[in-house]
């Protein structure tokens, strides 16, 4: 059974990628051009795909062509568009706190996939993250789009069967080869619409490079070598919860480097947040056992 303390490094490790991704709006806004969600999208996942399929060089066999598209296609290709097309028709508060909601359905999908037991506490703790969130980013002004709100929502499902699934069906390889299959998965299964649907880029900057460079080896390779690994050694329900770190981090990241101001509700939010993180972890910490006391040794009588 493992320690609590290695329970948490796995946790805190984990957590890094939800952190690491609330970087991305930032990087976004002040590194690329705008107007190409799904070139963007293809550039972040195809080339650190590739670049770590050469470092392993290893590709998938038999069924597992299929799943590596499959989860391609749900924790990148799909996932992203959807991402994309909620953030432009939503207020970024809106979109964030719609997509809050996936903790609380991969709590559903662990149970009819993986047969875990849905605890109490952490369909609170899942309840308590998406109102910490909605007070952290909502305005008063934040309007709803269905459409943009049905892409939120389907970008929610879409991750968190890719979640539950990539638990569900651990890869006979490691996480770096693992993250490599579906990076590279999602990156080809993109092209086609980023080509189609898109303009040509236009030639890119050295800040358009850093940006693209930064999302790609940072905010996709290594952020998601970080999140497989977490899906491999904890319940997908707890490494869910650990998402509500982004809007968390890139509010943070609009009070320090873009000068914006923090409302007390917003606090409130953070407090919420972080306590939901943690109530999280707590219902899917593992018990463990309780060693029965040792029964003393019978005293040895003269014969």
């Amino acid at each position: 059974m493992k320690t609590n303390s290695r329970y948490f490094a796995d946790v805190l490790i984990t957590a890094v990628a939800p952190a690491i991704w609330g970087s991305t709006y930032f990087v976004t806004t002040s590194f690329l051009p705008h107007g190409y969600p799904l070139t963007v999208a293809m550039l972040r996942a195809l080339p650190a795909g590739l670049l770590l399929l050469l470092i392993v060089r290893k590709l998938p066999k038999g069924i597992w062509w299929g799943r590596a598209f499959i989860l391609g296609a749900l924790n990148f290709a799909f996932f992203w568009a959807m991402l994309f097309v909620s953030a432009y028709r939503l207020p970024g508060g809106v979109a964030a706190t719609v997509g809050a909601v996936q903790p609380l359905i991969v709590i559903a999908l662990s149970r009819l996939l993986l047969g875990k037991a849905i605890r109490p506490l952490a369909v609170l703790a899942g309840l308590a993250g998406m109102a910490g969130v909605g007070l952290l980013v909502l305005t008063p002004k934040a309007g709803l789009d269905p459409a943009g709100v049905a892409a939120g929502l389907a970008g929610a499902v879409s991750m968190a069967f890719g979640t539950v699934l990539t638990r569900r069906w651990a890869p006979p390889v490691s996480n770096l080869t693992f993250t490599a299959w579906q990076l590279t998965a999602g990156g080809i299964l993109l092209v086609p619409f980023a080509v189609l649907l898109e303009p040509a880029l236009p030639p890119p900057t050295i800040a358009n490079i850093a940006g693209i460079a930064y999302l790609g080896l940072i905010g996709a390779a290594f952020t998601y070598l970080l999140w497989f690994r977490g899906l491999s050694r904890i319940e997908p329900s707890a490494v869910a919860s650990l998402g509500f770190l982004s809007p968390v981090v890139a509010t943070l990241l609009g009070w320090l480097a873009l000068g914006q101001s923090l409302a007390p509700a917003q606090i409130a939010g953070f407090a919420m947040v972080l306590a939901s993180v943690w109530f999280s972890q707590r219902a899917t910490m593992p018990v463990r056992p309780i060693r029965p006391a040792a029964l003393p040794e019978p005293a040895n009588h003269p014969t």
